[in-house]
């Protein structure tokens, strides 16, 4: 059976975002890839192209997002679906760290501004 336990998270720090991974193929999971972020206050991110569906359910604070250029807020409780293909910013304007629970689909890749593709190790 396969339970893990918060604490037994990997770890991963990128982009002034904390990675809490849980399943992905490295560890048994052969079609999703589920983590927690992290993301502190005063962080602006880094546009990205998602190559996959991501899933985004907010578990506390509150994040301006950008999906192809289109702006909006997400909060504890709401959802947001990225769909593949979509450039996606995230960042936290706010005074307090906000936290989302991510799923996708394993073989996730993130294509940056300058073109460089990034396998994110929690996801892989």
């Amino acid at each position: 059976m396969a339970i893990y336990r918060g604490t037994e998270a990997v770890v991963h720090r990128m982009h002034g975002s904390v990675f809490h991974a849980f399943a992905s193929p490295s560890n048994g999971s052969a079609e999703l890839c589920a983590w927690r972020v992290e993301i502190a206050a005063g962080v602006t991110g880094v546009p990205h192209r998602v190559g996959r569906d991501e899933v985004l359910m907010m578990s506390a604070g509150e994040l301006s997002v950008s999906l192809d250029g289109v702006a909006a807020r997400v909060a504890a409780g709401d959802v947001l679906v990225v769909p593949a293909g979509t450039e996606f910013r995230v960042d936290n304007d706010g005074t307090e760290t906000a936290a989302a629970w991510v799923t996708t689909s394993a073989g996730f890749e993130a294509t940056l501004p300058d073109g460089t593709t990034l396998t994110p190790p929690w996801a892989s």
